[in-house]
């Protein structure tokens, strides 16, 4: 296993299926990675040397937003519409389906991941 970003990387796994683990790289940035730093994307992780590895690291810590910055810019996203008072921040703070899925028969998958996002265990049902 190598470690990329704070990442578990399989080194049985194609170079450019491995990277696309990162929160935030896709199939399209792994290979513009490879193509810039003149790899194969089809060798494996682990044949790399570890100066490529490093090479790796240092290219997408510096050209590419990845996991935790992600995932903090979403949220600051979803505030900054809940604090907007806009329809999208009404939907987000009521846990109800933002983008027109209808709420007849499915909304329930829904408010079952925004109670479990909120407070990070289900809550108790009591009536």
């Amino acid at each position: 296993m190598t470690y990329i970003n704070n990442v578990n990387c399989s080194n049985s796994k194609k170079l450019y299926k491995a990277l696309t683990k990162i929160y935030g790289i896709g199939t399209h940035h792994s290979l513009q990675i490879c193509d810039s730093l003149g790899l194969c994307p089809h060798t494996l992780l682990g044949d790399c040397s570890p100066q490529q590895i490093s090479s790796l690291s240092q290219i997408i810590t510096s050209n590419y937003d990845t996991g935790v910055e992600i995932r903090r810019n979403i949220k600051e996203n979803v505030q900054k519409y809940i604090k907007m008072a806009c329809y999208r921040g009404f939907r987000h703070a009521q846990g109800l389906p933002v983008r027109g899925q209808r709420t007849r028969s499915n909304h329930k998958t829904v408010r079952k991941l925004s109670r479990l996002n909120l407070t990070g265990s289900k809550k108790n049902k009591s009536f």
